[in-house]
């Protein structure tokens, strides 16, 4: 079963491991868990899940397991949001033309 980004972000604990990493740097797992008030099994299924979503890269580095933000599940989530804010801004900017027709018709009329 593949998981997306946005599955995998749909965790609180996974979002906030995420915001850990994207603002400390690469972390080892020893070094995310100290940051969380569960058992270190239980961070490490997170890892797993954010890892599979391509959201964390992980790399080997002796005995450690370093964690880092993996830009493939980011831009996924980044195209997305452009994508939805593009539709959006669209939908406001015929609702203003359309605003601003009847306005300046109604001005007409007077």
């Amino acid at each position: 079963m593949s998981i997306n980004a946005f599955s995998a972000l749909s965790d609180g604990t996974r979002r906030e491991i995420v915001r850990l990493v994207a603002k400390r740097g690469a972390l080892s797992s020893t070094d995310i868990s100290q940051n969380f008030q569960m058992s270190a099994p239980a961070i490490s299924q997170h890892l797993k899940i954010l890892r599979e979503a391509k959201v964390l890269t992980m790399k080997k580095d002796a005995q450690r397991r370093i964690y880092s933000v993996d830009n493939t599940g980011m831009n996924e989530i980044q195209t997305w949001l452009s994508e939805t804010m593009d539709l959006w801004n669209n939908r406001l900017d015929r609702l203003e033309k359309y605003l601003n027709k009847i306005k300046t018709s109604k001005h007409g009329k007077k």
